[in-house]
């Protein structure tokens, strides 16, 4: 399969050095013996084990993009890009990495103290500590602005603590995670919108921090997506990440790369889609000839193609651009919703050429298309970034 994947979808320009191919060419061993054998058992247990973790640090394969100088590779965004890729092809839903490398990380070494970067980074990229990050609420869903749970400071100097009220929702990683990334309102006077939200490295091990459920999900059943509560938890006063109310800000300046590595994980799911409904279409029969033999599916077939190679060359192009640095959040937000679209569009197109094998969740494009459907949700769902670009095309307006 990959052999067809990388003749018809050729790796991106800046992701095909040598070094590059070396790296894919072990990420992609790595998921063919660490993780497919296993991934049906972890769908069943809700969650993936935690030395799966332990063994992508002891590969290199986790906070890729964190200077060595804190346990990382210090490598271009590159090389996350084609760990997000072959797990995405891989249909591999279940062990988010890059949620906890190239979300969590990133907000540690852009705005973290040198001292939270020192206690958290090197066991985050050996796979010791797992991070997750808390945003959505119950009440909030994509509205950041709207975050109920609060964090109060209370004592004075080296005694002081914020004390952490509220609850999480949707969060993944969360049976898992040894550390949150928690937005908090940390300004009771500024009970609305973005003012006086703050963010907080909680370590989950403290008292008054509980996991839920892990949540019943159509899709993604591998991944321990939870509910999180916060009943009196307390943690120091410099575990403030950054400066206090300068959460929504902060957050700001990191959703874009998110919204790209979303749209990364829907373009390498309709690239392995297409190739396995154009090997189920060769090889199945129907009125005494291939499906492939016959024009309708054959029309059908090279749609999907031709989306997906658009979908590619768009990606492509918002890839050069995160590694020059000049990714902007409305073509990062264009990238996300358009790309997650488009994925479930083309699966669906897919799973119909599959007819009845299509439903049934051994199927890989079953599995697929059951885990795309959240892509249009999570990391801003379409509406809301559709918001954020037709604001910028209208001057804010």
């Amino acid at each position: 399969m990959n052999e067809a994947l990388d003749t018809l979808y050729p790796p991106t320009p800046p992701l095909d050095t040598p070094e590059h191919r070396a790296f894919r060419e072990t990420v992609r061993r790595f998921v063919a013996d660490e993780i497919l054998p296993h991934h049906t058992q972890w769908e069943r247990d809700g969650q993936v084990p935690r030395a799966l973790w332990r063994r992508a640090g002891e590969l290199g394969l986790l906070c890729l993009t964190v200077p060595e100088a804190y346990g990382g590779a210090g490598v271009d965004f590159g090389y996350s890009a084609i760990v997000v890729e072959e797990m995405a092809r891989a249909g591999a839903t279940g062990p988010l990495f890059y949620l906890h490398s190239d979300i969590v990380a990133p907000y540690l070494v852009h705005h973290g103290s040198e001292a939270q970067k020192r206690h958290w980074l090197p066991r985050m990229a050996r796979g010791e500590v797992i991070a997750a990050i808390g945003m959505t609420e119950p009440g909030a869903g994509s509205d950041l602005a709207a975050l109920r749970t609060r964090a109060v400071l209370e004592g004075e100097g080296d005694a002081a603590t914020w004390r952490v009220d509220g609850q999480k929702i949707f969060i993944s990683n969360g049976q898992l995670c040894d550390l949150l990334l928690l937005a908090a309102r940390t300004d009771p006077d500024a009970s609305r919108g973005a003012k006086g939200v703050s963010l907080l490295l909680v370590p989950t091990d403290r008292p008054g921090f509980d996991r839920g459920r892990k949540l019943d999900k159509l899709g993604m059943q591998a991944q321990d997506t939870s509910e999180l509560f916060f009943d009196g938890l307390r943690v120091p006063a410099d575990h403030l990440l950054g400066e206090s109310g300068r959460g929504f800000a902060l957050m700001m300046q990191e959703l874009p790369q998110e919204r790209l590595l979303v749209a990364i994980t829907a373009v390498g799911a309709m690239e392995a889609a297409v190739v396995w409904t154009r090997e189920h279409v060769q090889q199945r029969r129907a009125f005494g000839a291939a499906l492939a033999d016959k024009q309708t599916i054959r029309h059908r077939l090279a749609e999907v193609h031709a989306d997906t190679r658009v979908a590619r060359a768009f990606l492509d192009d918002c890839l050069r651009r995160h590694l020059q640095g000049t990714l902007d959040t409305a073509t990062a937000s264009i990238a996300k919703y358009w790309c997650t679209e488009m994925q479930f569009s083309v699966l669906d197109r897919c799973l119909q050429l599959f007819g009845g094998y299509g439903y049934m969740r051994e199927y890989p494009i079953a599995r697929a298309w059951a885990d795309a459907r959240v892509q249009r949700i999570y990391g801003g769902t379409t509406e809301i970034m559709k918001e954020i670009v037709a604001r910028d095309l209208l001057g804010g307006r």
